[in-house]
């Protein structure tokens, strides 16, 4: 009952904003803002992990609906296009306070919280699958954008770009 008051409120009060123009299409609306938080990104991971700090408390957060080469997983050799993709989330997220948005899933089996993250209006997953530095990775059931990660990822190997320029 209270979730459908808060819904009924933020619909009622709602004002659109939406995306830089390649996600235009995909207009975010104050509705879906009772699944969003504030962070202060502490430490960048690698390409799809960061620290943050909510609340004085360190949580790790994994990107939901990509996947970067691995840099860090101490069972893997460091893949190819993995240090651009980790320099490439530090370059758009480190110190920076963000926006989380959680899907379905609050974490995944390592206790991560699994999230969409937002420096501002840029959309940081698909950022980095539309630069080419991840690809689209689904997760059922956290695949609330995986269509318009699929289609970034599409338009980024079709440019060449980020880890598709090398095939």
């Amino acid at each position: 009952m209270l979730i459908s008051l808060v819904l009924i409120f933020f619909s009622a009060v709602s004002c659109n904003f939406t995306f830089p123009n390649f996600l235009s299409t995909f207009p975010v609306t104050t509705s879906d803002a009772v699944t969003i938080g504030e962070a202060t990104v502490v430490k960048v991971v690698d390409g799809d992990t960061i620290d943050v700090k909510i609340g004085g408390i360190i949580y790790r957060v994994r990107y939901i609906g990509i996947d970067t080469p691995e840099t860090v997983d101490p069972n893997q050799t460091v893949e190819p296009f993995g240090p651009e993709a980790s320099a490439m989330n530090t370059s758009l997220v480190n110190g920076k306070v963000v926006r989380l948005e959680k899907d379905v899933s609050e974490t995944d089996k390592y206790d991560r919280l699994l999230r969409y993250v937002y420096v501002g209006d840029l959309f940081v997953n698909a950022e980095l699958v539309r630069l080419g530095y991840a690809r689209a990775t689904a997760y059922p059931p956290d695949t609330k954008y995986q269509s318009l990660f699929v289609t970034l990822e599409q338009q980024a190997k079709a440019a060449r770009r980020g880890m598709w320029g090398n095939n």
